[in-house]
């Protein structure tokens, strides 16, 4: 028999690449919990920043609107990229069709700046011509983002939609339902998983977004990440420490809570 070798390139590579990326966020969290104000100088264990961060009021209503921005920009960015999904796996034989396709996957390519710019330049001719929007602010950054999430939402959906079996839609409409009705009683609880995973992803984006956000939006709306990265470059604070720490906790329990259900469903099934 062949042993396996206790450290091959592989593995060691493996280790390696895992301790780049979460060897700095584990040192994140220890300086969080510092008592001095320099991030760089231990100075005793203590929680007073943790204090300090949630009295902040800058900070928490800049979280408070990047959870609504990206909530809203991940709905409307499932609604429309589901249809954009649709649209291209399903009518082969429009005309057109490569061109909206590529309009479509354009924004997945494209830098964010020229992204930012371009919005920028259009919400102001806009008001110039319309009168809309008067100032930019929260619309205005929902808008930007619902309009680059969708394409993440379209990939991810239109994947799933070419491996729905057509043949079960044209015997639910063979037995009198509409097509309407047919897409939320066959198509859509098969897409459905594709469908969540496509709005977490938008909502990540959004939630993550400085350049285009920082383009759109006025004096009146500050996301997070415009906050932390304003901070940032005045000299790191430890409450932003204490920030990112609770983030990277509250996404840890998420995607734990997600595993374990996800576990428990795999044992179910194997029982049964």
């Amino acid at each position: 028999m062949i042993k396996s070798q206790p450290f091959s390139f592989s593995k060691v590579m493996l280790v390696l690449g895992l301790l780049f990326l979460y060897l700095p966020m584990l040192v994140l969290i220890v300086y969080s919990f510092n008592a001095s104000r320099l991030v760089s100088v231990w100075a005793g264990f203590s929680t007073h920043w943790y204090g300090e961060l949630f009295r902040d009021q800058q900070i928490l209503s800049a979280v408070w609107m990047s959870l609504r921005i990206a909530f809203y920009s991940a709905t409307m960015a499932a609604c429309l990229g589901t249809l954009c999904a649709f649209v291209m796996t399903r009518f082969r034989r429009i005309r057109g069709r490569t061109l909206f396709s590529s309009m479509i996957s354009a924004p997945l390519v494209m830098p964010e700046v020229i992204t930012g710019l371009s919005l920028l330049l259009l919400f102001v001719q806009m008001a110039q011509t319309i009168g809309w929007p008067a100032d930019r602010g929260m619309a205005t950054i929902w808008i930007a983002h619902t309009t680059f999430c969708s394409a993440y939402v379209a990939v991810v959906v239109s994947a799933r939609l070419r491996e729905v079996d057509r043949s079960i839609e044209e015997a639910a409409m063979d037995l009198g339902c509409t097509p309407f009705k047919a897409f939320f009683a066959i198509t859509l609880p098969v897409i459905l998983p594709a469908l969540v995973s496509g709005w977490l992803l938008a909502f990540t984006l959004s939630l993550d977004d400085l350049v285009i956000a920082s383009f759109v939006s006025g004096p009146g709306a500050t996301t997070l990440p415009m906050v932390v990265f304003s901070s940032v470059r005045m000299g790191v604070s430890p409450k932003i420490n204490a920030l990112a720490t609770i983030i990277i906790l509250t996404v840890s329990l998420i995607a734990f809570i997600a595993w374990y259900m996800m576990r428990r469903n795999e044992e179910k099934r194997k029982r049964s």
